[in-house]
Formats: structure tokens, sequence, C-alpha cells
């Protein structure tokens, strides 16, 4: 009854589809069972509606290793410059780079991260770049459960007692913390491997016991 104004379901790309898809499947309980991917944008600036990414590096984390075998970079060609941020990512607009479309990229990106836990610097915002590029393509935000390393280094203060709630931990802060070498700092697949290298640490520190489990990790 009334079916003539009920809402017709969206119909998105098979890549989305297949992507979405891999949700059916639960999430393991251990933390070593789980596939977590770390990573990063470089992006023309900070404005989610202006500003777009330039490139996204990821790699991935299971059960306790990162697989540098199997990690992802690409470029995505754009007409957006901004020289200040140049300075930072040191991409320039017309360099010599294999570049692929934004929806080329997307595509690729979430063949690659699938139903992975995300960790991620300060992940709102670069979640909020990858969810801008998919609004652009008219789909979805992305399904993932997502780990922000800076509030998970924060629960570390906390078990140290030398929390500092009003500080802004930077992942600079957290390679000198760790001794963990920047030389590829400021580049997507170099900030996602230092990334990747402080969860590991953070979380031999958060599961020193070994009685974490992810349900309670993705609590943090």
């Amino acid at each position: 009854m009334f079916s003539i104004f009920r809402k017709k379901p969206e119909k998105y790309p098979e890549f989305w589809q297949k992507y979405a898809a891999k949700f059916s499947e639960a999430l393991p309980a251990e933390i070593k069972d789980t596939r977590f991917i770390a990573f990063d944008t470089e992006t023309t600036g900070f404005n989610f509606i202006k500003d777009r990414m330039l490139c996204i590096g990821a790699v991935a984390i299971h059960n306790n290793s990162i697989d540098v075998s199997h990690s992802f970079e690409e470029y995505i060609s754009q007409n957006t410059f901004n020289p200040e941020t140049v300075k930072i990512h040191g991409i320039i607009q017309h360099e010599r780079l294999e570049t692929l479309t934004e929806e080329e990229a997307i595509k690729d990106f979430l063949k690659y991260i699938g139903n992975s836990v995300l960790v991620a610097h300060h992940a709102g915002f670069d979640i909020g770049m990858v969810n801008a590029a998919l609004e652009r393509i008219n789909l979805p935000n992305l399904k993932n459960k997502v780990l922000d390393t800076s509030n998970l280094y924060r629960r570390t203060r906390i078990h140290s007692n030398l929390i500092n709630r009003d500080k802004h931990y930077t992942l600079d802060d957290l390679a000198e913390t760790y001794d963990i070498a920047i030389k590829d700092r400021h580049t997507a697949a170099g900030d996602a491997f230092i990334t990747a290298i402080a969860f590991l640490k953070i979380m031999g520190t958060l599961n020193s016991d070994k009685k974490l489990n992810l349900k309670t990790l993705l609590k943090y």
C-alpha cells in the first residue's frame, strides 16, 4: 500500500557495493586477529569543501606487524593549488607524477581497506577529506571503524600520570617519544608508516597484559 510513494533505493556503483558488502562480516574479537590500516592524506588545505586530496598513503598492520609489502600510495590529479601547503608536503601542481582522478583513487582505496579498522593521527581530518571526496561522487561516508593515535597516545599518558589534557599532541610528538625516524614526514606514505609504528608502540603500552580486546579498544 502506498508503494508509489516509497523512496527508491540508491543504486550505487559496483565498487561501492563490494566495499559495503564486506561489513556483513563481523570484525574479529581479538586485536591480534584484526587488520588495521594506518593512513594519511596530503591535501591542498584544511577546508573540506574547497580543498582536495593530493595523495593518499596507507599501510596494513596485522598481528603486531606492519606489512610493508602491502602498502598503498596514490596521487590524485587536481586543479586546486595552494602554495602555502606545498611548502609542507612538497607536492607541486605540475610535478611529473602518475596521477589518478579522485574517483579512481577512492575506488582503489576502498578496495584496499575493505572493512579494516582505520588508524590515523587526528583522524577526523583525514576521514573528513575522504568523506568529502565520496560526497562529490554521490556516495555515502566511510563505513569503517576508526582509531585516532592522538587519542590513544593520550590514553597512555593517563596510565603514566603524565597527562596534559590541553596539549595538542602532534605526530612529531609521538615520533620523538618513540624515537621514530621522520625522514619521510609530510608525505602521505611516510606519515602513514610513522603512524603505524606509533600505533604499535602505543598498543604495547595499552595492551601490555594482553587482555585488551577490539571492542574495548574502539571505545578509546
